[in-house]
């Protein structure tokens, strides 16, 4: 079974130094008809003006995963950690027992384009941690790169859940699939571009969820990025 979250159906606030889109209810955003889907929780589409961001805030309990678009984040917290990421790289936070953190733009010029994405742990009281990965377009060109697992394989994110995130750059007319175990579900993510997944047209912003099937096919008709989960 395949169910389709268009772009536009997205909760949506353009606080004017933040544009921002919500798959799942979110902050002031609330639809009981989409609060998660199995352990993923919150998939944010950001776009942060110039000098601008989150200040400190905290977490507990869930696991933080953010992917760079375009531009770049600054990130610092309470474990001490301190970097900018660039568009093309990850990074995955622990929150755990608790931990506080902040996220800014560090350009006077460009506007950063992130997806935030949360998943609930596999259980509460974890230890926060702080890891990043950065990716080249060659990683993920034409296959499903994965990106962030539980057991941290292929040299991806480690993330204390049962659930396996993959991205993939597709070309005009390229196309990927994945199998998908019985007992688990898929959610994609489209983040650039535009494709046609199990006969559904999708733009980016657009959202798929698939159930109850043991794989999905994703073909390309313009230049497209998407992010597959794999959730038990």
């Amino acid at each position: 079974m395949i169910r389709v979250r268009k772009a536009g159906e997205r909760g949506h606030f353009d606080h004017g130094w933040l544009d921002t889109y919500h798959t799942f209810s979110f902050g002031d955003y609330y639809d009981p008809a989409h609060l998660g889907f199995r352990s993923l929780r919150v998939i944010n589409d950001d776009r942060v003006q110039p000098g601008q961001g989150f200040g400190m805030h905290g977490h507990r309990d869930m696991e933080i995963v953010t992917y760079v678009l375009d531009g770049a984040l600054e990130h610092k917290d309470s474990m001490g950690n301190g970097s900018i990421i660039r568009a093309g790289e990850l990074q995955r936070m622990t929150a755990g027992t608790g931990v506080r953190h902040s996220e800014f733009n560090p350009s006077d010029k460009e506007a950063v384009h992130l997806y935030q994405i949360w998943l609930l742990p596999e259980r509460k009281g974890l230890k926060p941690s702080y890891q990043e990965l950065a990716l080249d377009e060659a990683q993920k060109r034409g296959r499903f790169r994965l990106v962030a697992s539980p057991d941290g394989s292929d040299g991806s994110l480690t993330i204390h859940q049962d659930a396996r995130l993959y991205l993939a750059s597709l070309s005009p007319g390229e196309g990927v699939a994945h199998e998908i175990d019985r007992a688990r579900s898929a959610w994609l993510q489209v983040l650039r571009g535009r494709v046609n997944v199990l006969g559904h047209d999708l733009a980016a912003g657009d959202g798929v969820a698939v159930t109850d099937d043991d794989a999905i096919s994703i073909q390309a008709t313009v230049p497209s990025e998407v992010l597959l989960f794999d959730l038990a």
